[in-house]
C-alpha cells in the first residue's frame, strides 16, 4: 500500500510539472502573440504578460491543490491532509511560473522580432519537454514532441486570429 502511495505522489507531482509547463508555455505564448499584433506598446505587452504568469500561476496551484486533495480524499474516502496536495500545488505554481518566462523574455530584451523570437523559443520549450516526457515515461520521444508542439502551436495561431477577429485600433 505504501509503495503505491508514492507512485500516486510521483505521478502526480510529474503531471502537474507537464501540466504546468505546457499550459504557461500556450496560454503566454498564445495571450502575447494575439496582444502583440494588436499594436499595443511594448511596456502594456509585457504589463499583460507577467500579470498573466503571476495570476495564472497562483490560481493554477490552487486548482491544482484543491483537486489533487479531493481526488485524494475521494479514493480514500476519508478526510485526509492537504500536504501532499500542497506539494502538488508548489510544483504546479513553480513550473508554470518559470515557463511562463519563455515567451515573455523575448518582449523584455528585443526590440525587434520579439514576436517570432517567442513563439520560437516557446515552440522549442515544447519540444524540449515533449522530450522529457518521452524519456520519463519511456514512450516514444517523436510522438511526445509532435503532439506539445503541435497542440502547443494550435494555441498561438488561436491567439493571432482572436486578435485579428477583435482589434478594434
Amino acid at each position: 500500500m505504501r509503495g503505491d502511495i508514492k507512485i500516486m505522489r510521483s505521478t502526480s507531482g510529474l503531471r502537474n510539472f507537464i501540466f504546468g509547463v505546457e499550459d504557461s508555455l500556450v496560454s503566454t505564448v498564445g495571450l502575447l502573440s494575439g496582444v502583440a499584433i494588436s499594436g499595443i506598446s511594448r511596456s502594456h505587452l509585457i504589463l499583460t504578460g507577467a500579470i498573466l504568469i503571476f495570476v495564472e500561476a497562483f490560481s493554477m496551484a490552487v486548482g491544482s491543490i484543491l483537486s489533487e486533495h479531493s481526488a485524494e480524499e475521494y479514493a480514500k474516502r476519508r478526510e485526509i491532509s492537504i500536504r501532499g496536495s500542497a506539494k502538488s500545488g508548489l510544483i504546479m505554481f513553480f513550473s508554470y511560473f518559470i515557463s511562463g518566462f519563455i515567451p515573455l523574455a523575448p518582449y523584455v530584451f528585443l526590440n525587434n522580432n520579439a514576436l517570432i523570437v517567442s513563439i520560437l523559443f516557446s515552440i522549442a520549450a515544447l519540444g524540449l519537454l515533449g522530450v522529457f516526457s518521452g524519456k520519463i515515461s519511456g514512450t516514444k520521444i517523436f510522438g511526445n514532441v509532435l503532439k506539445m508542439v503541435i497542440l502547443g502551436s494550435v494555441a498561438i495561431v488561436v491567439g493571432v486570429i482572436i486578435a485579428n477577429i477583435l482589434n478594434v485600433s
